[in-house]
């Protein structure tokens, strides 16, 4: 099908259907989705979850402390939402029900950048997916069911059609009454249209934001009297009235109200009467307008502190379904939100070296973290992201205990991912030869970009501690093993036989016997045994050494069982493995002849030097980057 014909055939199938209130009530009696409200239609475009059992996975157990979570594919991209989409569910689900929730106003509530609007344009975009059923021509799109009265048509058209009296809550439009005066009551007059809601012809969906605080009215929720058309009708005349406000477009359907809160309070006033009693009046002695949709509103936390303080205000706040939106606390997650936004841009295909988009998430993660009392604040980014730190940080806490100490607000402040992203477009761009990203142009722009922001002295001295504590001696470490780790060419096999002499040892030590080492002869008694262990242990840090060499003899013995009794590759175990690239890169002088782009004394020397190079960029390097990262770790282990 050409792009041609693929258009077409989206313009066709959303086309109105027309038929008889008859024919409408005989399809009721068959499907009930036929008249399913907002709120029912938006759970079926959202669909059914992915149920996942946490327990199963160690990272996700650690994060989510073995609960079974619901994610749902319709939100499959916004990464490290799970609460705030399992609570907006929660309000379609309990709304759709008939319950407190169709009578409340879903806010969302959370700080700049933190992804309030995506959601909200998810939702409209979710809403447009499934139809609904209208009276023609009605310019809110009212229900045929708002034709019978709830007490005298209810038991009949419950008896006969099967639709429960709940559906039939909503007034006839003075629009309606109109015609139905003019047909003599015979309702077999009105014509009923499928529709498809529609963002971009305002049809069940509608966007109101807050306008100038002096002029602004209720006309821009209720819709006001055009005066082109006083000279035909009166002016109580529902023909003479403009139904352009956004409740009346948004009518069975989606309003999204943008900074809400910025609004005065005497326009919100038809939003109470809307949301509790499914109608609301205009701004003429008409009679009341029909409402049974949704109204989405948003905004920031102080004006939402603002409101919350006034007093006046209680009979809204009691009306205010929040879901708070904070920003990702999870640096992977945060990753993966770079790379969605990377995506969609150009830079997609420009080069990025590994670390530097976690090296960003892992700073702006920080900058949203309540700093923990007797722990530091890098193991609880760690910890936040499903890592096991029990044996190298003996002071970290566990995730509900970080949790319960930083309280609810966590995640409502920091550097915002708008802000993150903007760092990364000039990172990419910082070389005028080469579009492409690395972490040590990353440090340099973030220190530039936190002194152009103007932050309070106490905050930037903490977040400039941040890069300078945490991430650029981590990022050394991290070059450096890169770099060595290309230059190591038999790397895996002096890896493995590292691994094997440490099980050996520890297996010795456990089992409190000597051990004599076939080639040399030399007998190593258990002190001795735990002299070579500490060797390797110590580097790394290995804060409790005895439960180590257990678990890592427990895991070879188990391993060995299932591989003819051959030891597991020394990658295989990733705390061992940690261990051991300690201990590989302990030295670095040997290194500097190769990894150097200085001239070379010999051709074996330029050889060496130019694998070197192709194996950086297998790991993902430019040459260019290459260049720049060796120097700059050499300049900084010369000068540590």
């Amino acid at each position: 099908m050409s792009i041609f014909d693929h258009v077409q055939d989206r313009f066709a199938r959303t086309q109105q259907e027309e038929m008889t209130l008859e024919e409408y009530l005989s399809l009721c009696k068959r499907d009930p989705k036929v008249y399913a409200s907002a709120a029912e239609r938006m759970l079926e475009a959202i669909g059914e979850p992915e149920v996942i059992d946490t327990a199963k996975d160690p990272r996700l157990s650690r994060i989510f402390s073995n609960k079974v979570i619901r994610r749902y594919p319709a939100f499959a991209e916004f990464h490290g939402m799970e609460d705030a989409i399992e609570q907006i569910v929660a309000y379609f689900r309990h709304a759709a029900q008939g319950l407190e929730e169709r009578k409340q106003i879903l806010y969302l509530l959370g700080p700049v950048g933190g992804g309030k609007s995506s959601l909200a344009e998810r939702l409209k975009l979710l809403m447009e997916r499934i139809p609904f059923y209208a009276i023609k021509d009605s310019p809110v799109h009212e229900s045929p069911l708002g034709l019978f009265s709830p007490e005298e048509d209810g038991e009949l058209l419950e008896q006969e059609y099967g639709i429960s009296r709940r559906y039939l809550k909503s007034v006839m439009s003075p629009w309606a009454a109109k015609r139905l005066k003019e047909n003599g009551g015979d309702i077999s007059q009105f014509r009923v249209v499928r529709l498809y809601p529609s963002r971009l012809n305002q049809i069940a969906i509608s966007k109101t934001e807050p306008g100038d605080e002096n002029n602004q009215d209720i006309s821009s929720l209720v819709g006001k009297v055009d005066i082109r058309k006083l000279e035909l009708f009166s002016q109580d005349d529902p023909d003479a009235y403009s139904f352009s406000g956004g409740l009346c477009r948004a009518n069975q359907g989606l309003m999204e109200f943008v900074e809400m809160f910025k609004a005065p309070i005497k326009v919100l006033h038809p939003l109470l009467t809307a949301t509790q009693e499914g109608n609301y009046n205009p701004t003429e002695g008409m009679g009341a307008i029909p409402f049974d949709g949704v109204i989405l509103a948003h905004s920031n936390e102080s004006e939402w502190q603002a409101f919350r303080n006034n007093r006046n205000n209680e009979a809204f706040l009691d009306r205010v379904y929040i879901v708070k939106v904070p920003y990702c606390l999870r640096v992977s997650e945060e990753v993966s939100i770079y790379q969605k936004l990377l995506e969609e841009s150009s830079l997609n295909q420009a080069p990025c070296a590994p670390d530097t988009l976690r090296m960003l998430a892992q700073f702006t993660t920080l900058s949203r973290l309540k700093v923990p009392e007797n722990s530091s604040v890098y193991s609880k980014m760690r910890v936040y992201d499903g890592e096991n730190l029990k044996d190298t940080d003996p002071r970290a806490k566990s995730i509900q205990e970080y949790r319960d100490s930083a309280g609810v607000d966590e995640g409502m402040q920091g550097l915002s991912t708008r802000f993150a992203f903007k760092i990364l477009s000039k990172v990419f761009n910082f070389d005028s030869t080469e579009v492409a990203a690395n972490p040590v142009h990353l440090l340099y722009v973030l220190e530039q970009a936190l002194e152009r922001e103007q932050l309070p002295a106490e905050v930037f001295e903490r977040y400039i501690g941040y890069i300078k504590e945490f991430l650029a001696p981590r990022y050394v470490e991290f070059i450096g093993k890169e770099i060595q780790t290309a230059y190591l060419e038999s790397y895996s096999e002096y890896g493995q036989n590292i691994f094997d002499r440490y099980v050996m040892y520890a297996d010795f030590w456990i089992q409190d016997q000597e051990y004599r080492d076939p080639e040399t002869g030399e007998l190593l008694n258990r002190q001795s045994l735990n002299e070579e262990l500490e060797k390797i242990e110590k580097p790394a840090g290995i804060s409790n050494p005895k439960d180590f060499r257990h678990e890592v003899v427990n895991f070879v013995l188990r391993a060995r069982a299932q591989n003819n009794g051959m030891n597991p590759s020394w990658q295989s175990y990733e705390k061992l493995r940690g261990v051991i690239e300690h201990k590989m890169f302990a030295n670095t002088e040997e290194l500097l002849p190769v990894i150097s782009f200085n001239a070379k004394a010999s051709k074996s020397d330029q050889k060496k030097h130019e694998d070197f190079v192709a194996r950086m960029v297998e790991r993902g390097y430019t040459e260019k980057q290459v260049r720049l990262l060796s120097e700059w770790y050499l300049r900084v282990r010369k000068s540590q």
